[in-house]
């Protein structure tokens, strides 16, 4: 498992690189500066700035530093007669112990670009964190950053090559564990699977079984992991583990500088998904749709519970950084720390599934709480058009905080469906048409006969105890308004009932509570349907 993980590392960096042709650094140049890139002008000699770049560059995920280009791109070139000198150069300042701690290695090579002299240094990304001249640097961005502390312990955890989840407690027995969620544990799995083999196992039978009782080669000890402690352990004893483990759950929809509501989780991880996903369901609305088999789907409990397991798997415990569960008005997002697989946002194209803490994994997919590696970012990709609207995706941030954001929309139904978790789709014999166009000829075609019962009727039933007065009079009027006008948008309601946008969408939310209308495909390019409810 070791060489795997830095085989990957090595491995994507390699592939990224091309033979270095003027053709290919006159591409890389257009990409400006990065976190894996940075141009430096360069005279005679190798300055002190190069060298903080070749320290960063070893501490994050490598990169090409391009001596003779100037921060706009511009090529100003080497001397030609001192490239080779330059280069030798770099290479001994990178091997000087006075200099660099631990010593290091870099490849250069010379380029001719339009009679200019570029050096191109790589820098491959290292195994361990490096320093230059007794500082630590880092790369944020396209800038060189001094770290100290904290910043240097997690540049350690992203460098380690083990999984900090299998470290052995030789003291910690099966008696410090929670018996009621081990038996939670084997009931789920076996509700799943009828012939499990915990279905008839002792707890520390099922231990052995779920990888979590090990023998450590390094000390030569026997004993339960930090996973098994996390996974099962008494909330005391998970505190004495993992100090720093728990998740911060906020709700930000109101006042956006603390918070609404805050919930501190402090548990063990199978109960902390449902403790999450009951702060999720207090502050987010529901929305369902109907599966390919017909079946009722909660929207908001698939995605909240996606987000929520790949947060509780995937962190780094050792870290002092500190989980978060956030709900705000447009997105909830969660924010954990863990050793960066990918910088930037990873994308189903890019995406190369490897477990950060696999025993933990392992547990969550016996009881089903999880799937197979890289199955819930195709389940987001899926469901968050659904819930959010047609154009809306998920976002991956990968870095030493990990960040998974989901937007939102609070108002408006998922694309396709009403509040009531209804399919929308057109009668028989007719065909469905994006700009309401069938919408409005059906009701050309019925509106003499039709429109004044169906507005007296409406009128009957527009009656709820919590609305204020005037609201009915107002949601009549949008009756009204949409009956003529399908498409008819938000800002023209505004407009025509004078009233303002937030007001506006809470009525059209209650108007959808009480079926008195729903939405038909997306937020952008879908139309409104009023509900004959006679």
């Amino acid at each position: 498992m070791l060489f795997y993980a830095q085989k990957i590392v090595y491995l994507r960096y390699a592939q990224k690189d091309k033979a270095m042709t003027p053709e290919v650094v006159l591409q890389k140049i257009k990409q400006g500066e990065s976190n894996q890139q940075e141009f430096k002008r360069c005279g005679g000699n190798i300055e002190k700035d190069v060298l903080e770049t070749v320290c960063s560059f070893l501490n994050r995920f490598g990169g090409d530093i391009m001596l003779g280009v100037l921060d706009n791109g511009t090529i100003c070139g080497v001397p030609e007669k001192s490239a080779e000198n330059l280069m030798r150069n770099l290479t001994n300042l990178c091997n000087d112990p006075k200099l660099f701690d631990p010593v290091c290695v870099v490849t250069c090579e010379a380029v001719e670009i339009e009679g200019k002299t570029v050096i191109v240094v790589n820098v491959p990304p290292s195994s361990t964190v490096h320093s230059f001249k007794g500082k630590v640097y880092d790369r944020s961005g396209d800038v060189d950053i001094v770290i100290k502390n904290d910043a240097i312990a997690q540049a350690f955890i992203r460098k380690k090559d083990i999984f900090t989840e299998r470290k052995v407690f030789p003291y910690l027995r099966v008696e410090h564990l929670n018996p009621t969620i081990i038996e939670r544990a084997r009931r789920l799995a076996v509700i799943n699977n009828n012939s499990h083999p915990w279905k008839d196992m002792t707890h520390d039978q099922m231990m052995r079984s779920a990888g979590l009782f090990l023998h450590d080669y390094e000390n030569d000890k026997d004993g339960l992991t930090l996973a098994a402690g996390l996974l099962f352990g008494r909330d005391d004893v998970i505190q004495d583990l993992c100090p720093t483990y728990w998740t911060d759950c906020l709700c930000r929809k109101v006042n956006t500088i603390r918070y609404d509501d805050r919930e501190i989780v402090r548990t063990n991880l199978i109960d902390s998904v449902d403790l999450i996903m009951d702060f999720a369901r207090k502050h987010t609305n529901d929305k369902f749709y109907l599966d390919d088999l017909g079946h009722r789907v909660s929207l908001r409990s698939s995605i909240s519970r996606e987000i929520i397991v790949n947060c509780l798997i995937h962190r780094e415990f050792t870290s002092s950084i500190i989980s978060r569960f956030i709900i705000e008005k447009d997105r909830m997002y969660t924010e954990n720390p863990t050793k960066a697989q990918y910088p930037g946002e990873i994308t189903p194209d890019i995406l190369e599934p490897r477990p950060r803490n696999p025993l933990i994994a392992r547990v969550f997919r016996e009881i089903t709480y999880s799937d197979q590696l890289g199955s819930g970012m195709r389940k987001l990709y899926r469901d968050v058009p659904l819930y959010s609207g047609i154009k809306e995706r998920p976002q991956f941030l990968d870095g030493d905080i990990f960040r998974l954001v989901v937007p939102m929309d609070d108002i408006i139904p998922a694309a396709g469906e009403s509040e009531s978790g209804q399919k929308s789709s057109p009668k028989s014999g007719q065909e469905s048409s994006p700009n309401g166009s069938q919408e409005s000829s059906q009701k050309s075609d019925q509106k003499s006969d039709q429109k004044s019962d169906q507005k007296s009727d409406q009128k009957s039933g527009l009656k709820n105890e919590k609305w204020p007065k005037k609201w009915p009079e107002k949601i009549a009027k949008i009756l009204d308004l949409m009956s003529n006008d399908a498409n008819i948008t938000i800002e023209n309601l505004t407009e025509q009932l004078d009233l303002g946008q937030t007001v506006i969408k809470k009525m059209l939310s209650e108007m959808q509570a009480e079926n008195l209308i729903r939405r038909v495909g997306p937020v952008h390019g879908g139309h409104w349907e009023v509900i004959d409810n006679q």
